[in-house]
């Protein structure tokens, strides 16, 4: 049984906010094929749609994030008006700097002043369309990098770095921050100019406070152990939020918790442990997938109820027994505090916890029975669905 009380665990399980990805609401695939879906979201304002029938049927996914200019539209206040008519707010903003011809060399460090003059001057306009939306998070990654030794500076790609993130920090308002995603390889494949946690870890902390990394669970060497950044990032002050996915070899972006549900148990007990589920601890949780052959708002609607699922265990954890057993030293009895919690079906208690929100319990067969699926399919005809690019 879990020291916390049942009542404080639906109370933190209602609270809890997951923001959904636009991208993930239109077509995409791999470097192979791109699959079309019936009823795919065929422009922002579809996309915004699509997560507020997603925030409907789960109670906890009140945001949805942008990608610029992928979702690029006149009148960003507009915008904002529709997602609040859908339930929704507009989240994070994520500057693509990785998809104009200018950027194949890298955008922010890239050698020629003039493209990392460009690169620049997105992070900026991001930011001007935050104060417009409401956002406050400026959500970076980058894809620069070198596929060559000897093929350009490393030192002096860092301080080309530096300069546009302070640039774009120097811009930021006072509710507003950054969140410095990494990614060890891909497509750059020699060297990664934000490879690691360190090295955002590293910019973050020479630009100030309204600095943080951001961990994409996707984005990391086989092997590594990602509750233990999560937990000294915690500890540090500098774990902005994340992306969740799941991989089974690289950066697959997969739906989170598909591939090992373990580990993101862990994370979760990490975070909650270190009160990162509190408003105070300023953690942005969101989702970065892509559904590349299964429909996208149920899978998204799957992703959400994942990671409900993994925090639900992560608060049953017994503190007091996992902290006796870890200070005597015994060593079999701690896992076991763990695994007792993991093992707990909480399906049941999610159930009670939607009840009490005035939602369905189940989610997922509430949403095949709303028609909306089919209903999207029938009135979004014409035109191209978004996509990789759109």
């Amino acid at each position: 049984m879990s020291a916390t009380p049942h009542s404080d665990v639906k109370a933190a399980l209602q609270a809890q906010q997951i923001e959904t990805p636009s991208w993930a609401y239109g077509n995409s695939g791999t470097r192979f094929k791109v699959f079309s879906q019936p009823g795919a979201a065929r422009g922002p304002y579809e996309k915004v749609a699509d997560a507020g029938v997603v925030h409907a049927h789960t109670g906890v996914a009140p945001s949805v994030a942008l990608h610029i200019p992928w979702d690029q539209v006149e009148d960003y206040g507009a915008l904002r008006e529709h997602a609040r008519d859908n339930g929704v707010t507009l989240g994070a903003i994520n500057p693509n700097t990785f998809q104009d011809e200018d950027y194949r060399l890298g955008s922010v460090c890239n050698p020629d002043p003039k493209v990392r003059a460009k690169a620049v001057q997105l992070l900026l306009d991001c930011v001007d369309i935050m104060d417009v939306t409401g956002s406050r998070i400026l959500s970076l990654w980058f894809a620069d990098g070198i596929n060559y030794p000897g093929q350009d500076s490393l030192p002096a790609r860092q301080e080309r770095l530096a300069e546009a993130l302070r640039s774009a920090y120097d811009r930021l308002g006072a509710q507003q921050r950054m969140l410095l995603e990494y990614k060890f390889f891909e497509p750059a494949f020699y060297a990664t100019d934000v490879p690691d946690w360190g090295t955002s870890y590293a910019h973050c902390t020479a630009l100030g406070e309204k600095a943080q990394v951001l961990v994409d669970t996707g984005h990391h060497a086989p092997g590594t152990n990602i509750e233990f950044l999560v937990s000294l990032l915690l500890h540090r002050g500098k774990l902005g939020g994340f992306h969740f996915n799941s991989r089974f070899y690289a950066d697959d972006d997969l739906m989170v918790g598909a591939a090992d549900p373990f580990q993101l148990f862990r994370i979760m007990h990490e975070i909650v442990r270190a009160g990162g589920l509190h408003a105070s601890a300023n953690i942005a949780f969101m989702l970065d997938q892509c559904h590349n052959v299964e429909p996208q708002v149920p899978a998204m609607i799957r992703s959400v109820l994942n990671v409900q699922e993994a925090t639900a265990k992560a608060l049953l954890v017994d503190g007091d027994a996992l902290a006796a057993a870890q200070s005597a030293g015994d060593v079999l009895g701690a896992n076991e505090v763990l695994m007792d919690a993991y093992n707990t079906d909480v399906r049941p208690l999610l159930a009670e916890v939607r009840t009490e929100m005035g939602l369905d319990p189940e989610p997922l067969a509430a949403y095949r029975r709303s028609g909306h699926a089919e209903r999207v399919a029938a009135e979004r005809v014409g035109g191209a669905a978004a996509g990789w690019g759109a």
